[in-house]
């Protein structure tokens, strides 16, 4: 057993998106990211749900057309085959939890 600082476990880099996974299964993976400030992912959709927690800084949410801003401290679940995206206005890190259906 061991005890992570998460938000400590990705550094921020000029110009780009860094991850590191945390867990691997079946069911599914437990990863956080690093956005430098105006990175982001495409919209796009996933099989299965996925929650946001927002480790450091705001992030700019979409899902099925809704943006929402997200703070450190809070969460969002992107719904099972919803489109979402992300998008860095400010630097900010995450942890996202997928949970394969």
């Amino acid at each position: 057993m061991k005890v992570k600082n998460l938000a400590e476990s990705v550094k921020y880099q000029d110009n780009a998106i860094v991850s590191s996974e945390i867990l691997k299964k079946d069911t599914g993976t437990i990863t956080v990211f690093a956005f430098d400030k105006g990175q982001g992912l495409s919209e796009h959709t996933a099989p299965f749900d996925a929650s946001v927690y927002i480790l450091d800084g705001e992030a700019e949410v979409t899902i099925a057309g809704e943006s929402l801003k997200v703070k450190s401290g809070e969460m969002i679940i992107m719904p099972a085959n919803k489109p979402h995206a992300l998008l860095a206005k400010d630097k900010f890190k995450m942890l996202l939890i997928m949970v394969k259906n």
